[in-house]
């Protein structure tokens, strides 16, 4: 592309293409990623074959007891390895990319699942001919009729079941009101990983001995309840003690038969370390290092947490092993930035695996978010940038991979270097870091209960959610909701093209009878606020089935909260805790533009009937362009236009008012987002044309970002648009997904950063809750479809993640092509 400005990466991957050596080819931890980047990741079904035996033989008892048993019996028998050249060790299956199989979940349809896999478009894995005869013939008979998935099917009422599954197929989301809960066993989580740095789970089990010695050997409650747990914690402290001895063996193993010199003191560092931890204490940067990792992958064979267990403030709870080792001359940052990268590529080996096509569908592309928070304010209210946090963003710059899920926290007072540093960072053009702003999110969790130093110490979690440690309690996972479904069915009164003549909906009428602007509004609100009733009362079911299905002895013995009460994390509500939970407002620039549009255009300059509306959108366009054109030209979202986020703002409002209505029935801040993760294209999957301009079954827009290719104003009119349609004076409200696409161009050299840095604070000022960045040509991306392999390596932002461009289907690479680049800042 001659006297094209390309990003970085764009100008990497031509060198490669050049045959240009990378500069840090020989480092340690490119040898490691070229052993398996870009190869197809494998099914490892140790982990679902050992939780099954073991669940076998201890029917009956307490769930958190078997659950702990089960990870106990897979800490023992599962096989370890230790990859050539790492420094960190501790895997949960395969060397090279591996996923995990979770059969309490996908139990029912595991064996019909399985064999498609290696074929299907979204995220494949390979699995060998002998791990799927075991899967079908050992392990999912045993889950069949024991599932989550399968309790809830049959819970749910009628009405409430035919907006979530297809009732002839339970199996079948319909992608309308569509629950999440039986894909994965828990929401996005932190763990308090400074805990284990500071007391090890050795502290952790002589706590739980203590307390269980305290209980009053003849109260029904302390043996039924309190008893159980506490033998629970002790259970999966010996458990990860055992799996990290383990490995400190087989490290010791390999120094015998290492013939380089500097290898084998390596392995016999890693035995020693692991000899140490995770049981005692850090004593080092190395071991605190070591430690958290053991936790954090202890944590995914535990259970499979929807977006991965995060990692924390890892600036902050590293920051003193790091400071002492450095002012002691233990270690240079060189030496600490290697570890980190080790880190680095051991998660980017582990894969995060959905059986479930709606699963699957959610999180294309090998969707990872093990969110790793920078940046941000200190519990005392400070800045909290630190030497630390540069080596991160040093790294993440430096380090072409997807791993780890950067995340920096921005607030009024952040330095001006760091917010240099960001930026540069974000122009590399791999999307990384992605920014949270604490000037929205501190003051919300203090108006839901927090305290000051809860609110300030807050860590990112997942895809733009946030999490306090030791404060947050609720795990459940909780409704998306296809409101363009809503608008379709006002359109065809209760029913949708896909489904046919089913009354799906409400039945509001036929909209030809409409009289008015106000007729319409009414009717959509009614369906919207059906779809709301329904989410509610799914999630309902879902908060009081959930402790039959699942435990988390892990995720309990870290959380103060679950082991003052004596109480599974999964449980519905812990004594002290903050419950907050979320519905996700799915396609709502697409609903914004379609409204305004028939506001518009129909009802105000009746520049088209609403028969020729639907004669339009019934007939998907076909040779109807010019009303197309009409539609596609009204007011829109995305470019501060009054007209359109009024009636955005009407809509976040309705939702508001319902969800601070209804949820306390649930006990639980139900708030309102806009997070989709890549649900916008299979929803868009089921949805037909609609008014404003968009053809039938094609992507919705994403989170609060504007439709594809709509926000023609430039990327602060985005800004102000999400700053208009929002509703401060409610608190029900949580985060809002934005993605901003800009050229190279518009951000080249010192000027350029300076003008990114300016757009940075102001989107802080404007206190919107999450910003991400895609700094890449069109031409790139579509020269990257044509000849996927010369672009194997290009990385884009996606929905709060970043993944390989040539590992989305050709629906979402479309849609992230189809928004709009915008050439001036």
């Amino acid at each position: 592309m001659p006297n094209v400005i390309l990003s970085p990466q764009e100008e990497k991957i031509q060198d490669e293409a050049k045959g240009k050596v990378n500069k840090y080819a020989d480092k340690r931890v490119f040898k490691i990623l070229k052993g398996f980047e870009r190869s197809k990741p494998r099914i490892d079904i140790e982990r679902a074959k050992y939780f099954t035996e073991s669940f076998k033989q201890t029917e009956g008892q307490p769930l958190i007891l078997r659950w702990s048993k089960a990870l106990k019996h897979i800490a023992e028998n599962i096989t370890v390895y230790i990859d050539n050249a790492q420094l960190i060790v501790g895997r949960a299956g395969y060397q090279g990319r591996y996923g995990l199989l979770y059969p309490e979940l996908d139990g029912d349809f595991l064996d019909l699942a399985i064999r498609e896999l290696p074929n299907r478009v979204q995220s494949p894995f390979n699995i060998s001919k002998e791990d799927t005869e075991v899967v079908i013939e050992d392990i999912a008979p045993y889950w069949k009729g024991k599932t989550f998935h399968e309790d809830l099917a049959k819970t749910l009422p009628e009405e409430t079941l035919k907006l979530t599954y297809d009732p002839k197929d339970t199996l079948k989301s319909r992608f309308i009101v569509n629950e999440t809960a039986s894909f994965r066993s828990s929401i996005q989580w932190v763990h308090d990983y400074e805990k284990v740095l500071k007391i090890g789970f050795k502290g952790i089990k002589e706590s739980a001995e203590e307390k269980l010695k305290e209980l009053d050997p003849l109260s029904p409650v302390d043996n039924t309840e309190k008893k159980p747990f506490l033998e629970a914690v002790i259970n999966v402290s010996e458990a990860i003690i055992i799996w990290a001895r383990r490995y400190s063996k087989l490290a010791a193993e390999k120094a015998l038969d290492e013939k380089n010199p500097v290898r084998k003191r390596e392995l016999l560092k890693i035995a020693e370390i692991c000899a140490w931890v995770p049981e005692n204490p850090s004593r080092n940067f190395y071991e605190a290092v070591q430690s958290q990792w053991f936790t954090q992958m202890f944590s995914r064979i535990e259970q499979k947490t929807g977006t991965v267990i995060s990692n924390g403030r890892m600036d902050q709870y590293l920051y003193p092993y790091y400071k002492k080792d450095i002012e002691k001359g233990n270690i240079a940052d060189e030496g600490a930035r290697e570890l980190l990268e080790c880190v680095w590529v051991a998660m980017a080996q582990f894969i995060d695996l959905y059986i479930s096509p709606t699963g699957g569908a959610f999180n294309e592309g090998y969707a990872h978010w093990e969110a790793v928070t920078i940046g941000g304010q200190t519990k005392e209210g400070m800045d909290a940038t630190n030497e630390l946090t540069y080596l991160f963003l040093e790294s993440k710059r430096e380090f072409p991979l997807n791993y780890p899920d950067l995340a920096a926290r921005i607030h009024s007072s952040s330095p001006e270097r760091y917010l240099y540093e960001v930026s540069e960072t974000i122009k590399e053009g791999a999307g990384f870091p992605k920014l949270i702003n604490d000037e929205e999110v501190i003051p919300l969790l203090i108006s839901k209960g927090a305290n000051f130093e809860e609110a300030y110490d807050y860590a990112v979690s997942g895809c733009t959610e946030c999490r306090m440690p030791n404060r947050d309690t609720y795990t459940s996972p909780c409704a998306y909701i296809n409101f363009a479904a809503a608008v379709e069915m006002v359109l065809y009164n209760g029913r949708m093209k896909l489904y046919g003549d089913e009354v799906i909906g409400l039945e509001t009428g036929d909209p030809r009878d409409f009289k008015t602007w106000k007729d319409f509004w009414n009717a959509y609100i009614a369906q919207q606020t059906n779809f709301l009733k329904h989410a509610f009362i799914q999630q309902y079911a879902i908060i009081n089935l959930r402790p039959k299905h699942f435990a988390t002895p892990l995720g309990s013995a870290l959380h103060d909260l679950c082991m003052k009460n004596l109480k599974d994390l999964h449980e519905p509500h812990i004594d002290g805790g903050i419950d907050l939970g979320y519905f996700e407002f799915i396609g709502y620039g697409t609903v914004v533009d379609s409204l305004a549009a028939i506001k518009k255009v129909v009802y105000e300059d009746k520049r088209i009937t609403m028969d020729d509306l639907i004669d339009a959108i019934s007939s998907n366009f076909e040779s109807k362009e010019a009303i197309r054109q009409i539609l596609i030209n009204a007011p829109s979202y995305g470019n501060d236009d009054p007209y359109a986020d009024s009636i955005a703002k009407e809509l976040d409002r309705e939702a508001l008012k319902f969800t601070k209505r209804y949820s306390k029935e649930l006990g639980v801040y139900l708030d309102l987002r806009y997070v989709p993760f890549t649900s916008h294209v299979p929803f868009g999957k089921v949805v037909s044309a609609t008014p404003n301009g968009r053809k039938a079954w094609t992507p919705l827009s994403d989170g609060s970002s504007a439709s594809q290719g709509a926000d023609i104003n430039g990327p602060t009119a985005v800004l102000l648009s999400n700053y208009s349609s929002k509703n401060y004076n409610y608190k029900e409200r949580a985060s809002r997904l934005l993605n901003i696409k800009l050229s190279p161009s518009c951000v080249k050299g010192e000027e350029g950063t300076k003008k990114l840095i300016s757009f940075i604070r102001t989107w802080c000022d404007l206190k919107l809750w999450h910003l991400q960045f895609n700094i890449i040509n069109r031409q790139t991306l579509l020269n990257a479809q044509e000849d996927p392999e010369k672009y194997s390596n290009l990385l884009v932002r996606v929905a709060g993640y970043s993944a390989y461009f040539v590992e989305l289907s050709k629906e979402l690479q479309d849609d992230i092509i189809a928004r709009n680049e915008h050439e001036n800042l």
